[in-house]
């Protein structure tokens, strides 16, 4: 839902506009300086801590809908998200917590309220650079913040579960499909990368056998000038390959 729609549109007790019993969460990653967190959202009026997602609108595309749920809950734009699961488990959906902010927004409602019903999600989930974005909560948020890993409050549902698997599929997916690549700079050393790797994987790496994985993924380019820094052998400059 946007800035210019009801809330009512999606509270509404039908939900006439949307797909029924399917929803989108998006766990966002935000990295910088050896720290990684994830964003999370604070419900209005209530102490519901939830991760950033939504409802899948009848006439649009999936990844559509994911790009406009993390667009409208959070105000970020143009981020990749990837798709990494879908949670189905029965057990998953207790109505207690969306009872609790229909109630605390004056949201007229009954048992039979669509969004108090069972609900499978799609999981999503992002990388950023936490110091280039800001965040914006939606209008049924109180608040839209960054929180460490080792920090996290109980959240709704399975939230927690849900972050857990996204950790598990980012870690996978570093050397695959490169999802950590964009935060770095133009120009880097492998050491800078190192410490991406070693902050996502929450583990040190020995830095000869990092540095032989890397290059012998054939994605750099070493660059012919190196690092102008105060170590005392200034280590070589690498960027992506052009032909990725």
């Amino acid at each position: 839902m946007s800035k210019d729609k009801p809330v009512e549109n999606e509270t509404g007790k039908t939900g006439t506009d949307f797909m029924h019993g399917l929803a989108i969460d998006a766990v966002i990653f935000g990295f910088h300086d050896h720290q990684l967190k994830v964003l999370l959202m604070r419900y209005n009026r209530t102490g519901v801590v939830a991760l950033p997602g939504g409802f899948i609108h009848k006439t649009e595309h999936l990844n559509d809908a994911a790009n406009r749920i993390v667009s409208e809950r959070t105000g970020l734009n143009d981020i990749y998200l990837e798709q990494f699961y879908v949670f189905g488990d029965y057990g998953r959906s207790d109505p207690q917590p969306m009872k609790d902010v229909l109630t605390a927004n004056n949201i007229k409602h009954d048992d039979n309220h669509w969004l108090l019903q069972r609900f499978i999600s799609i999981g999503y989930y992002a990388l950023v650079d936490f110091t280039k974005v800001v965040p914006r909560p939606d209008t049924i948020f109180d608040s839209c913040d960054w929180y460490d890993l080792t920090n996290i409050p109980r959240l709704m549902q399975d939230h927690n579960s849900i972050i857990q698997k996204a950790l598990v599929s980012l870690r996978a997916d570093l050397d695959n499909k490169l999802i950590a690549f964009n935060l770095m700079q133009e120009e880097f050393t492998l050491g800078d990368l190192q410490i991406l790797y070693e902050t996502i994987l929450d583990k040190k790496l020995l830095r000869p056998a990092f540095q032989r994985k890397m290059l012998s993924l054939g994605i750099l380019e070493r660059v012919a000038k190196k690092w102008t820094g105060a170590a005392h052998k200034a280590p070589y400059l690498y960027r992506f390959s052009k032909n990725l």
